[in-house]
């Protein structure tokens, strides 16, 4: 039997109805804050991602030389698209330019729980200016999209990549070897940092004092321990995140993100719930416009792993209702069913969703795949009903059921309508 390939997967209509419903709470909040959607081509050529991540981001690439011999690659994230289209069409535009994206993207790594070949990224980015009031903008907008989603055991991690490269420059690294350091600073091999260090010189005093500002991590009193200007810029950052209802902020002066193209506040968002592998957003302020052969602006952004995020919310228990449909139509006879065809057609030309009953089913098994599709009302037609110009319509839920005329069909189903769903609500299990 043909499978999927490994990493990926398919999404059938229950499961693609819940990841579109929560996309959906994701652009509500984005289009709040002022963003507009961006889609960019889920190819570029190689070098874009090459020039963005250095050229060890080859060995996860799924690249390929096209009928042009021309190195492509499948997208592995989305702010490099995103800042080469600001690049491309956007440059003059007025200042910021607030843009959010959804899409799919492709890294060749070992897939694990939560983690594909093919995943999913939500994000945004704010093209413009290096400020306090940006960088708690783009926090603020991840925090909200967060709660929106009903994830409530999470945490907001804040730092500052300035710190740690002053830092590593202050004991002595050499330029070149920064951003290897700060890669294995990012994922914590320390075993692999000191030795490295040792063979650059460094003395061990200057080491510990390192590994030690990688595990400052606390309230705004940790403050108190970086003195200059990127102190008092996170401790502004923080006050602004304050005034905008963020107050579940950690200062962690070890997040590195580990590319070289950050060069101020970064942050994370984790959930407990993941286990070791918590991180569910991750994002900070950048300058990459340079690279693509634009002019150099900061900007300021953030990516949620949308596969990720779903995962948490599974773990707390966060259920999803599917919508079903509004009417399933099932004729009592195969002589009405041309009647029946009319009666559903009337009802999706009301703009209601209806199904209908096309494989023969005894009128039992009609009722049980209605309760399967999630139908609110079974409307029979039957002849006898059909003469007086009405059918019967039954309440899935309740059970009642009354003849109601053709015509007052659309008030019928209007009357019982479901609440609609608000975009930002979930139920628990």
């Amino acid at each position: 039997m043909m499978q999927s390939p490994r990493g990926t997967r398919d999404f059938l209509p229950a499961e693609l109805e819940k990841r579109r419903h929560y996309e959906t709470v994701l652009r509500d909040v984005a289009r709040r804050f002022g963003f507009g959607e961006i889609g960019t081509p889920i190819f570029e050529e190689a070098e874009l991602f090459v020039a963005r991540s250095g050229p060890n981001v080859l060995k996860e690439l799924y690249s390929f030389r096209d009928k042009g011999d021309r190195e492509i690659a499948l997208r592995p994230e989305m702010t490099a698209p995103v800042i080469r289209a600001f690049v491309n069409g956007m440059n003059s535009e007025p200042k910021p330019i607030k843009l959010f994206y959804f899409g799919q993207c492709f890294r060749y790594e070992r897939p694990q729980s939560g983690r594909y070949r093919e995943f999913f990224q939500f994000g945004a980015e704010i093209i413009g200016s290096a400020t306090p009031q940006t960088d708690a903008e783009a926090v603020a907008a991840a925090s909200s999209m967060i709660r929106a989603l009903g994830l409530k055991n999470y945490k907001l991690r804040i730092g500052h990549i300035g710190i740690l490269r002053q830092r590593i420059a202050d004991i002595g690294v050499p330029g070149e070897k920064t951003a290897e350091v700060l890669q294995k600073l990012d994922k914590k091999l320390y075993d692999e940092v000191r030795p490295m260090l040792a063979e650059l010189g460094v003395k061990s005093e200057g080491v510990e004092a390192l590994f030690e500002l990688t595990e400052t991590v606390g309230g705004v009193e940790v403050l108190s321990k970086v003195p200059g200007e990127a102190g008092d810029y996170l401790g502004e950052l923080t006050r602004i995140l304050g005034r905008m209802g963020v107050g579940e902020v950690e200062i962690d002066l070890g997040i590195v993100r580990g590319l070289d193209y950050y060069t101020g506040m970064v942050f994370e968002a984790e959930a407990p719930a993941l286990g070791a592998e918590k991180q569910i957003c991750g994002g900070g302020s950048y300058s990459l416009a340079e690279l693509f052969g634009g002019e150099k602006v900061f900007s300021t952004g953030f990516a949620i792993g949308f596969d990720r995020i779903l995962l948490a919310m599974e773990e707390e228990g966060i259920a999803y209702e599917r919508e079903g449909i509004d009417a399933y139509v099932i004729p009592v006879s195969d002589d009405v069913r041309d009647d029946a065809a009319e009666v559903v057609t009337e009802i999706r030309g009301a703009g209601l969703s209806a199904d209908i009953d096309i494989m023969g089913r005894k009128m039992g098994k009609a009722m049980k795949y209605a309760d399967a599709v999630g139908a609110r009302y079974a409307v029979f037609v039957g002849r006898q009903e059909l003469g007086r110009g009405a059918v019967t319509v039954r309440d899935m839920k309740s059970g009642e059921q009354a003849e109601v005329p053709r015509d007052r069909i659309r008030e019928k189903l209007n009357g019982g309508m479901r609440t609609p769903r608000s975009r930002f609500s979930v139920r628990s299990m």
